[in-house]
């Protein structure tokens, strides 16, 4: 046995013959001079004092307290005798024998065998959810960032985009506080991907995906494997989950989630900007140009509706805002004013 087992092993001796019958003003005499013979005789004596009246409120729950959680420090001090919640004095208890010699060993044992189990149960609980991984990791305007995360999966940011990551050997939490973020997740059954995005949830075991914030609206394109789509109730009314097999495309609204189904091949070019590259299929042109400016500070502004409507396709650089414009130019009805900090489309 250590020293520190040792000292241990005293602890909760007092600790048990305090608790017991017969306890005197020289017991407490004594108590106080062992207590103050070294620093850690009073932190083991403390840490078993602690966790003994936490195990005690735990026991009081099976002694007539009738509330939702367990009571507060005092309560039964409080209740006093005859009161509707039961005080100490309303609890009857088979008669307690004075421990003496082995039998106050044993008990003290048996203290700190609690104490010990009590220990146990905590640490276990604080190790699987303690943090392996707590970091933020953010993209600049016109920017995209691949980041490797310490359980071996990856995501790449778009432009403007900002994830906080928290990874325990329980559960893998990120949080996408704005923009748009590819996740490349490694397979974990028993940890679960899961990405949050305001009041919705995109849960996965090990998937390829995608999940963009517009707002208080949500883009998920789903490229490989299955994910569920989660979502906080409204007006206290639970919302469904929606299961989400490659190839889709859900956009979520406060109003619900629609869900598309599309080739693979067409749902991964959603996500070509992770190559730089922006891919319209018959889009409207203000949607095209609201794409190119989460890429760039020089914006593209619709000068006038009729601009705004005119359908457009194929595949862009979003650096390279200019030469976009200057290709509407040439095969559209489009007129351009520029600026320095933005190109005005107009009806010819």
């Amino acid at each position: 046995m250590t020293a520190a087992d040792d000292i241990e092993r005293i602890a909760a001796d007092w600790l048990a013959r305090r608790d017991g019958t017969g306890w005197c003003a020289g017991d407490e005499s004594a108590l106080q001079a062992w207590l103050g013979e070294a620093v850690a005789h009073r932190v083991a004596f403390l840490r078993l004092e602690a966790a003994w009246t936490e195990a005690g409120r735990l026991q009081a729950l099976g002694a007539g307290w009738r509330g939702d959680a367990p009571p507060p420090r005092g309560a039964w001090a409080a209740a006093g005798i005859g009161s509707a919640t039961p005080g100490p004095a309303d609890l009857v208890f088979a008669p307690r024998m004075r421990p003496r010699g082995g039998t106050r060993r044993r008990l003290g044992f048996a203290v700190a065998a609690t104490v010990a189990a009590c220990a146990l149960s905590l640490g276990w609980g604080w190790y699987a959810l303690a943090p392996v991984e707590a970091a933020s990791h953010a993209s600049a305007l016109g920017t995209v960032r691949t980041v490797p995360l310490a359980d071996g999966s990856r995501t790449t940011l778009a432009s403007d985009s900002r994830i906080d990551v928290r990874l325990s050997r329980r559960e893998r939490r990120i949080d996408l506080t704005r923009g748009e973020a590819y996740f490349e997740a490694a397979r974990d059954p028993d940890r679960p991907f899961v990405v949050e995005a305001g009041p919705r949830r995109v849960v996965a075991v090990g998937t390829r995906f995608s999940v963009r914030r517009d707002g208080a609206d949500l883009r998920v394109v789903v490229t490989e494997g299955t994910v569920r789509l989660e979502s906080d109730p409204v007006d206290g009314e639970p919302r469904p989950a929606a299961l989400l097999p490659a190839g889709s495309v859900a956009l979520a609204r406060r109003d619900g989630v629609l869900v598309r189904s599309m080739p693979l091949a067409e749902a991964a070019r959603l996500v070509d900007w992770r190559s730089g590259l922006l891919v319209f299929q018959d889009t409207p042109l203000a949607e095209a140009a609201d794409e190119f400016n989460r890429y760039n500070a020089r914006k593209i502004v619709i000068g006038d509706a009729a601009v705004g409507d005119l359908r457009i396709g194929g595949s862009f650089r979003w650096e390279n805002a200019e030469g976009f414009v200057r290709l509407l130019e040439q095969g559209f009805p489009v007129r351009a004013e520029y600026a320095r900090d933005r190109i005005v489309l107009h009806s010819p």
